[in-house]
Parts: structure tokens; C-alpha cells; sequence
């Protein structure tokens, strides 16, 4: 217990933390501090790259073996299966409409590469050491989830949605997947001789430019929660705050089958208790524009991105050590 309370004091008055704590205090302040942007998109750009970079430079050292095809197969099983749970939770306690619980769950089975990036932050600040190939990971849980809700919706419905037919390429060529998946690509092929050359821009940099992305995030969930309030009754907020430890629970049973170590127990934890706000509410649009993105983005951006950030990341942490 004192260590997790150590790691969760570490984590909450870390520099990224407050970052986003500030950020989201100037929003429900209604002060007039703004990222431009165009500046927040290269900020996440750069994200994106730096921890696909390495991830594929770590998969290189390591080379491909059972381990990974094993763990890529149980992140995609979490992203299938976490939304139908989602969904039944919803429904059941919520009052929520068929289609807002399947876009809310939606959500809860994919991922946020943002939180996936704080987590891998605070696994380097304690020296934990965990598998490369968990980028692989949370690119293939991006799109699972996805298809998964629109399963739950079309149950209900006879005909194919007419926003259907071009979500798959929506899905696979959104943004954050396709430079993911294509940086890890380059750090796998150039490898550690290829890390050496552009280390000075992305490795050292690196914490300093999510503490300035985090603060743009504290200012988006702020005004988004000032905002949708009313659209959160109290058993959706609690929705957002336990989905993240059940979907977390069930990664770490996962873990434990797969004998992953502890940061990557860690990780793969944080993967299955995040939820998504920028490929999902993307895909949503398309697939499902009767939903109410009040609703889904803001408890996701708004509820949840904080609480993992804050509180689920330090816990996240003691649970992989536990089964490693």
C-alpha cells in the first residue's frame, strides 16, 4: 500500500500531470489561455512518432516471436469484448439510448494513445522496463471496438446503416493509427542505429512536449465537462469512473496468462481501462451521427481521461507487478 501511495503521490504532482491539471482549471475558470491549433496537431504528431519510433526500435533488439502474435491476439480480444460489457452496464444503469450506449462503449474498447504515452512516461521515471511490442498492441486495439458497437446497433436494425460502407477505411487510414503503425514500422527497420541519429529529437524532448500536449488536453476536457454537465447524470460519471478498473481487471488476467512483465502487464492494463477521444468520436461521426458526442466524447475527454491520468496510471503500475 505505501508503495502504491508513493507512486500515486509521484504521479499526480508529476510536471505532465499538473500540466493537464492546469490546463483543465483555466478551462472551468473560463480563462482565455488557448492552444493554437495548429500547434496542438503538431504536438501530437510528434507524439505519435516518438513513441512509435521507439517502440519499433525496441521490437528490432527483441526481434518477433510467439510473445508478441499472443499479446496483439488478446489486446484485439479486449477491444471486442469490453464494449459489449460496456454496453450492458450502460443500459442497465444508465437509461441511455441503444445507439448512445453502443457510442459510449465504443470508447471503453478502444484506446488513448495519450494516456498509453503518460503511462510509458511514469513506467521510465520509476525504471521499469517493459516489451516494445505494446505499440503494435495499442495500434491493433484502436479499431476492434468500433465494430463491435455497430454490431450492438445493428442487431436492432434491419438495414444496413448508409454510413457503413466507408467506415473500414476510415477506421484503418485514420491519422493517429496510420503514423503509429508507420513510425513503428521505421524504428523497426532502422533499428538502434537509427534511434542514435535523431535521439536528440525524440528522445530529450520528449516529457517536455507532452507536459505542453497535456495542457492543451486539460483545456479541451475542461470546457467540454463546463459545457455537457447536464448531459452527465451521476450514474454515467460513475460509468466512466469504474469502466476503466473492470476493463483494467480483465487485461490483467490477460497479462497473467501471457507471463508479461511487469511493465508490460502495466501497459496492457492501461490499454484496456482507457478510452478513446480521437479515432472513435472520429469513426462515430460516420457510422453513428444520431449519437450524442455530448455524451460520449466529454465522459470520455471529461471523466475518464483524468481519472486514469490522475489515479488509474499509479494503480495500473502496482497491478503489473503483481502478476509479473
Amino acid at each position: 500500500m505505501d508503495s502504491l501511495l508513493s507512486l500515486a503521490a509521484a504521479n499526480v504532482l508529476s510536471p505532465m500531470v499538473l500540466s493537464f491539471a492546469l490546463g483543465f482549471a483555466a478551462a472551468l475558470a473560463r480563462s482565455d489561455l488557448t492552444v493554437p491549433e495548429a500547434a496542438a496537431k503538431a504536438l501530437s504528431l510528434y507524439l505519435l512518432f516518438a513513441i512509435g519510433f521507439k517502440g519499433g526500435v525496441s521490437v528490432a533488439e527483441s526481434g518477433v516471436g510467439a510473445d508478441l502474435v499472443a499479446t496483439l491476439l488478446a489486446g484485439v480480444a479486449l477491444s471486442f469484448a469490453i464494449p459489449l460489457i460496456a454496453f450492458g452496464i450502460l443500459r442497465t444503469v444508465s437509461g441511455l439510448s441503444v445507439v448512445d450506449a453502443a457510442a459510449v462503449a465504443a470508447h471503453y474498447g478502444s484506446i488513448s494513445v495519450v494516456t498509453f504515452v503518460a503511462a510509458t512516461s511514469a513506467l521510465g521515471s520509476a525504471g521499469i522496463l517493459y516489451e516494445g511490442y505494446m505499440v503494435a498492441v495499442a495500434a491493433a486495439m484502436e479499431a476492434p471496438a468500433i465494430l463491435s458497437a455497430l454490431w450492438l446497433v445493428s442487431r436492432g436494425r434491419k438495414e444496413t446503416h448508409p454510413n457503413e460502407d466507408g467506415l473500414l477505411r476510415e477506421i484503418l487510414l485514420n491519422g493517429s493509427i496510420v503514423l503509429l503503425v508507420g513510425s513503428f514500422a521505421i524504428g523497426w527497420i532502422t533499428g538502434p542505429a537509427g534511434l542514435e541519429e535523431i535521439s536528440s529529437f525524440i528522445v530529450a524532448p520528449f516529457k517536455g512536449v507532452l507536459c505542453l500536449f497535456l495542457l492543451d488536453m486539460g483545456l479541451v476536457a475542461g470546457r467540454g465537462f463546463r459545457n455537457a454537465s447536464n448531459e452527465l447524470r451521476p450514474p454515467v460519471i460513475l460509468f466512466g469512473l469504474a469502466m476503466p478498473l473492470i476493463g483494467g481487471t480483465l487485461a490483467l488476467g490477460c497479462a497473467a496468462l501471457l507471463g508479461l512483465s511487469a511493465g508490460g502487464a502495466a501497459l496492457l492494463v492501461t490499454l484496456a481501462a482507457s478510452s478513446s477521444y480521437i479515432a472513435v468520436p472520429a469513426a462515430m461521426r460516420v457510422a453513428l451521427p444520431e449519437a450524442n458526442p455530448s455524451i460520449y466524447l466529454t465522459l470520455s475527454l471529461g471523466v475518464t481521461f483524468p481519472f486514469n491520468l490522475t489515479v488509474g496510471i499509479p494503480i495500473y503500475i502496482a497491478a503489473g507487478g503483481l502478476v509479473a
